[in-house]
């Protein structure tokens, strides 16, 4: 089994600046804090008037780590960033090589895509609840449950989930993040190890406070 975390091969704090520049339209939050989508595909839940630490989470969504990491934390990260305690920076990426994992995870990072900015964080939800499993012998992530997955969530995308036209640009702006394996988070440029799956020691880690208690 894959190790949790693993290094980064180069430059985390030059990805961190790549994660928060240049915002684009805003999506659906509470208050001040928005979700938007970047030209290379990641989307980033922040007050954009704010100074918060940043997080950068890059995921896979046939990873079974992240899957479990998501489980465990992904209310206490989304509940920083609406406090506006913490700029979140989600970057979906491909890091299998064999198959069936590559190609499922192309297909959902491909679909994700095309889901707008205010149902994006619900299909993200409905892919981990869907992930296929066995992992590394099951196919999954098909054009029709992703379609489906997408209505679930809100958005009608099917024609663009259908063509998979954002594959290739995915690959491409994957190939650019040099990491060697998911989950890999980053605070403020800093590798956080195994507190990214526990919510008290997460937050302990963004605040400096108590965490909250699960």
């Amino acid at each position: 089994m894959m190790k949790r975390l693993v290094a980064v091969a180069v430059a985390c704090a030059a990805l961190v600046m790549l994660g928060v520049l240049a915002f684009s339209e805003p999506g659906e939050t509470a208050g001040s804090v928005r979700l938007t989508r970047q030209l290379d595909g990641s989307m980033v839940l922040a007050d954009r008037s704010g100074d918060a630490p940043v997080l950068d989470v890059y995921e896979d969504f046939d990873c079974p780590i992240c899957k479990e990491m998501h489980s465990k934390v992904d209310g206490t990260i989304q509940k920083l960033a609406r406090e506006g305690r913490l700029k979140v920076v989600f970057h979906p990426v491909t890091i299998f090589q064999d198959e069936p994992m590559r190609s499922n995870s192309i297909r959902a990072a491909a679909a994700a895509r095309c889901v707008p900015e205010e149902n994006w964080l619900a299909f993200r939800d409905e892919l981990y609840a869907m992930q296929p499993a066995p992992h590394g012998s099951a196919s999954g992530f098909t054009v029709p449950e992703l379609v489906a997955a997408a209505r679930k969530a809100g958005a009608s995308v099917d024609e663009c989930v259908t063509s998979q036209s954002y594959a290739k640009t995915h690959l491409a702006e994957t190939s650019k993040i040099h990491i060697q394996g998911t989950p890999t988070v980053l605070l403020d440029g800093q590798q956080l190890g195994n507190e990214v799956f526990d919510p008290a020691a997460l937050e302990r880690a963004v605040t400096g406070g108590a965490g909250v208690q699960v």
